[in-house]
């Protein structure tokens, strides 16, 4: 993954708005596009405050919306109501496997699920944009 061209685009797009890409805002994006799971702002404010004490809850969230604003990630919310930040950029579609226990996610590309899903829109005349699927469970270490 290039996180050099997401950095790119993350710094046109705060030309385009006019917004400073400040030291801190660049140790925010750095760190998440690290790392390669769904983070809560919580969580990337834990790991960030490790590296670096005087940035701002504040920050990390405004971060995190602009990040979603530019496309290179999204906000998920699921059933337990808690925000969390997928990468989008060169990411293939994916759908999500949850526990209900605890809170474990998985992602999943199910072909079969995508011609269905198609089907589905054209057979009720509908031209498709966008789709999210979460399934909800229990893994199998919950389970044990």
């Amino acid at each position: 993954m290039g996180i050099e061209k997401e950095e790119k685009i993350f710094e046109g797009y705060l030309a385009t708005c006019n917004l400073k890409h400040s030291q801190q805002r660049k140790e925010i994006t750095d760190v998440f596009l690290s790392i390669d799971r769904h983070l809560t702002t919580d969580e990337l404010y834990r790991i960030i405050k490790k590296k670096d004490p005087n940035i701002g809850y504040a920050t990390v969230y405004r971060t995190l919306k602009l990040l979603c604003e530019c496309g290179l990630c999204r906000e998920l919310k699921f059933e337990d109501g808690t925000s969390r930040y997928e990468h989008l950029y060169e990411h293939r579609h994916h759908d999500h496997l949850i526990c209900t226990k605890c809170g474990k996610f998985v992602e999943v590309v199910d072909g079969e699920i995508e011609h269905l899903q198609e089907r589905l829109f054209k057979a009720h005349g509908f031209h498709p944009q966008r789709h999210r699927m979460e399934l909800y469970g229990i893994c199998k270490r919950c389970k044990k």
